[in-house]
């Protein structure tokens, strides 16, 4: 009988331990739409700022949101625009680091505009993984981290897409975000 309760009590703690080791991964978060800036002051320290903001505006207009359970902010995309002349029909190149982690990307929203080249930095930081976008084609090998893959696409079309990592079943663990093209 002493047995009996000693494995009862060794398969509640197992259980509990997964249940809680399951329960820290990251959730990707809904993307925030028409929130007013937080602060113009770019010389602020908004990583320190207590996790009552949603959203900070990026020097090019856009918003970023909060990347998860450290109630950080998502990184603002370096802009670069590559065009040598003055002709203003040439997209603007919009370049991004993306980590991805067990089971989560960092950032989980990347807005662009329509026509806007991307270039896309994966950053494989924590485990076996990749990057994809279906609508646009684009995908990385999947790797053992660490392991780094750029992908550059145009894009083309209006809306909002998921990127995802194709690995089993990381997709439907939270591993996604989402591009917007507007």
């Amino acid at each position: 009988m002493k047995n009996i309760i000693i494995i009862i009590i060794v398969l509640i703690v197992l259980v509990g331990g997964a249940v809680f080791f399951m329960g820290t991964g990251k959730k990707a978060e809904a993307p925030i739409e028409n929130t007013p800036p937080i602060s113009t002051d770019n010389n602020q320290n908004n990583s320190q700022v207590a996790c009552t903001m949603e959203a900070k505006l990026c020097p090019d207009g856009s918003y970023v949101g909060r990347t998860g359970p450290k109630c950080e902010f998502s990184a603002c995309p370096t802009v670069k625009n590559t065009n040598t002349n003055t002709d203003t029909t040439s997209p603007t190149v919009k370049e991004f680091t993306v980590s991805g982690q067990n089971f989560s990307f960092t950032p989980s929203l990347i807005t662009v505009a329509k026509g806007d080249k991307v270039k896309i930095t994966f950053n494989n930081v924590n485990g076996f993984h990749n990057f994809k976008i279906d609508e646009f084609g684009v995908a990385s090998p999947q790797k053992q981290s660490p392991d780094t893959e750029v992908l550059e696409f145009t894009a083309d079309k209006v809306g909002s897409f998921q990127y995802y990592c194709s690995v089993g079943s990381h997709r439907a663990m939270g591993m996604w975000g989402t591009l917007k093209v507007e």
